[in-house]
This record gives structure tokens, C-alpha cells and sequence, in this order.
């Protein structure tokens, strides 16, 4: 007999299912190894969250990115055999929650597949396969087995499927991609985590992710003051799950979606031969020396997503780049290109740069800030070569008068 160990068979760890509420558990997936989700730094890995509702129909809401699939049905089987599930609620499509929705549906054979009327469509233009699925509409109210369920569209926060399903009896909003972090870690609740951390990575989220949506998201709060639902808990599809202190990310959120400017500047650029990279200095010395506060951010070691979570907060975007081929340095391009995508309102914006032989970078860079809806300081700072004191002045000058508009801003 061999005691050789079939390299054939499928090893999985014994993952457990976490207890949230009385008739609630999580049961998703740590992606630990996450350090970039389509363009996004994720230095701290993320969580898919999905939850496991147990009433008299046990209900499955949310599934996890595919290669995780086998986490998820281990934390299922922690609590309930798979195949009892009679009901799965997909709150978005996107594939880090439905990934692996057709493995758990022939796994669980569920009664019922329930989604938005957006969802309905995009889970079949996702899998390209006829899914028995059921429309949920805005509102509507079902008894699942005993308990309550409430769907609340949110359409655009951030995909036009998305919604929010709320379970009465535990007082639970599961609240798909709103109010979560890229954030893994063994401890499934935010009060287990230092307050700096929660900001930090709430605000990075909501800077890349949500930014773009903050009309809609101070509608998303009118309309919830107007549920006036009895919160205990949110539970977020990525992140921590809040309880007691959920008052927090509500609060946070207000205040990001509200984008009031502040007297902090944030100056990016990149550089060749380190012209570019004196000018920038002596701008953050002109912002300082005017009052501002002042984020340096050179794009060779940043993020483009780091950019965005410090814009989050600014009154001022000023932007750097030498002249590559008669245009921008491409860390530069880049950049600008996802800010522009992120559609961050009320700055105040400045160029400069230097240049060998051209120079067109700087009127690029103030073109770009226009179709950003940025208010521009003038023509900007370009020198050749090499910048001499008179240059360095100038650029100390403009971010003076940056300051000095950001505070005039704050102030007003």
C-alpha cells in the first residue's frame, strides 16, 4: 500500500464562518496576497465578503472572487451543509463578488437567484449563460423564510446594479461596495482597528472608488434618514464590518461626498535630470510660507491611487512635468489621466515644468486641468534647462498665490 499523498486531490484548510448578528454569519474570503486591484494599490490585501443568513430559507447574500470559491463554501459548510442554501441575493455584480456565482448556484441549487433589475442583466451579459434569476425592485419587501428583507437601489455607487439589502430583525444593512476598505485582516469588525487605520483606508476607498459618485451619495443619505432604519450593523462587501461605531463611516462620508477645500495642496511630479524636482521644492516652500499645508508627491515611487487618496481632502492640485517627445512624462499623463476619471470638484490647479527644446508639457498639463474643471493660476512656470534663482522665485511665488486663493476659499 502506498502512503504516498494523492497529489490529485483538492486540500483545503478548515476556514470557519464568523458570527455577526443573531441570524448572520460571514463567510467570506482574506485575500491577503492583493496589492493591486485594477490600478488601485492595495498595500494591505482586501476581504470579498459574503454573509449567510439563517432563518427558516437560509439565504446566501454576496459570493467572492472565483479563486476563493473553495474558502466560501468551506465557511459555509463551518454552519450548514452548502446544499441547504435556498436563496442567494446578489447585491453586485462585479466580479470580486460574483466571480464564482455559477460554481454556488450548481453547487446549491438555490430556489431563488435574487438581483436589482440592473444586476439581472449584467449577471447574464457577465457569465453569457441563462441564469435563473429574479428582479428585486426599489423598495420591495420579502418574507424569506421568517425573516425581512429590504432592497434599496443605489444605482452608480458604484455600478448602476448596485443595492443595498437590509434585514430587519437583525438590523443589519449589507451594503455591497458603500462604506467598505481594501483592508485584510483577521479581525472582522472595525472597532477592532485603530481609528488612523480605519480613516486612512476608508478615505482611499472612497477617493478611487467613490469619488466620482458623491452627488449620489449625499442622495443615498437623504433617502437613508428617510428609511430611518434602526442600524445595528453595516456590513460592507470589502473591509471591516461595522457595529457600534458604524456613526463613524457615515459621518466620514458626509463629509467626502460634501468636498468642502481645505487649505492643503498637493503637488505631483516627475522629473528627468531633477529641474523639475528643484521647481517643486520651491513651490511647496511658497505654499507653506503662504499658510497652506503642503503634500509633495514625486510619481516615480507614488502610486497613482496614493495621489488620489491626498486629493481627497485638498484645496489644490499644482502638477509638474518635464517635456518627453513633446509631451508629458507618461507617470505625469497617467496620473492626470485617472484623476480626470475621478472627477474631484472645487481646486484650485497650477503647472509647471522644465524643458530642453519645446517645452510643451506645461500647457498640456493646464489643458488637462481645464477639462478637470480645476480653476488654473495663469500660464504656469516652464524654464529650460536648468532653473536659476529668478526661476526658483517664480515658482515660489505661484504657490504663494495658490495659497493665499486656497485660504481665500476655505475662509469664503
Amino acid at each position: 500500500m502506498s502512503l504516498q499523498p494523492d497529489t490529485n486531490a483538492q486540500v483545503h484548510a478548515p476556514f470557519g464562518a464568523v458570527r455577526i448578528s443573531e441570524h448572520v454569519y460571514w463567510v467570506g474570503a482574506i485575500d491577503w496576497r492583493l496589492r493591486d486591484f485594477h490600478g488601485y494599490a492595495t498595500e494591505r490585501g482586501t476581504t470579498y465578503n459574503a454573509y449567510l443568513v439563517m432563518g427558516e430559507k437560509i439565504t446566501l447574500i454576496d459570493a467572492v472572487k472565483a479563486p476563493f470559491r473553495h474558502e466560501l463554501l468551506a465557511r459555509i459548510a463551518s454552519v450548514v451543509e452548502p446544499s441547504k442554501i435556498d436563496y442567494i441575493i446578489s447585491n453586485h455584480a462585479e466580479m470580486d463578488h460574483t466571480g464564482c456565482l455559477p460554481e454556488i448556484i450548481a453547487a446549491t441549487r438555490p430556489e431563488k437567484v435574487f438581483a436589482s433589475p440592473n444586476g439581472v442583466k449584467a449577471l447574464r451579459e457577465h457569465f453569457r449563460m441563462s441564469l435563473e434569476l429574479t428582479e428585486v425592485q426599489d423598495g420591495m419587501t420579502l418574507d424569506l423564510g421568517g425573516l425581512h428583507f429590504t432592497f434599496v437601489e443605489t444605482r452608480m455607487l458604484h455600478w448602476p446594479d448596485s443595492m443595498f439589502t437590509w434585514l430587519a430583525e437583525d438590523r443589519v444593512l449589507f451594503s455591497n461596495d458603500a462604506f467598505g476598505m481594501h483592508l485584510a485582516s483577521s479581525e472582522r469588525f472595525a472597532d477592532e482597528h485603530p481609528d488612523w487605520l480605519l480613516e486612512h483606508e476608508a478615505a482611499k476607498y472612497y477617493a478611487n472608488i467613490l469619488l466620482p459618485y458623491s452627488s449620489l451619495v449625499l442622495k443615498l443619505a437623504d433617502k437613508l434618514r428617510a428609511l430611518d432604519l434602526p442600524l445595528a450593523i453595516i456590513a460592507p462587501d470589502h473591509g471591516p464590518i461595522w457595529r457600534d461605531n458604524y456613526g463613524k463611516i457615515l459621518d466620514l462620508y458626509g463629509r467626502w461626498a460634501a468636498g468642502a477645500p481645505s487649505r492643503k495642496a498637493v503637488v505631483i511630479y516627475d522629473t528627468m535630470w531633477e529641474s523639475t524636482a528643484m521647481m517643486a521644492e520651491s513651490l511647496c516652500e511658497g505654499l507653506t510660507g503662504a499658510g497652506a499645508t503642503v503634500t509633495l508627491l514625486p510619481l516615480a515611487v507614488t502610486p497613482r491611487s496614493n495621489v488620489a487618496t491626498e486629493l481627497l481632502d485638498a484645496g489644490a492640485l499644482l502638477v509638474g512635468s518635464p517635456t518627453l517627445n513633446n509631451g508629458l512624462f507618461p507617470t505625469v499623463a497617467d496620473v492626470l489621466t485617472y484623476l480626470k476619471g475621478l472627477k474631484r470638484q472645487r481646486l484650485v490647479g497650477a503647472a509647471f515644468g522644465s524643458y530642453g527644446w519645446s517645452g510643451e508639457a506645461v500647457a498640456q498639463i493646464i489643458e488637462t486641468l481645464h477639462a478637470m474643471k480645476i480653476e488654473v493660476f495663469g500660464d504656469g512656470v516652464r524654464v529650460k534647462y536648468v532653473p536659476d534663482a529668478d526661476a526658483l522665485t517664480q515658482c515660489y511665488a505661484l504657490g504663494a498665490m495658490v495659497a493665499e486663493r486656497i485660504t481665500q476659499q476655505k475662509e469664503s
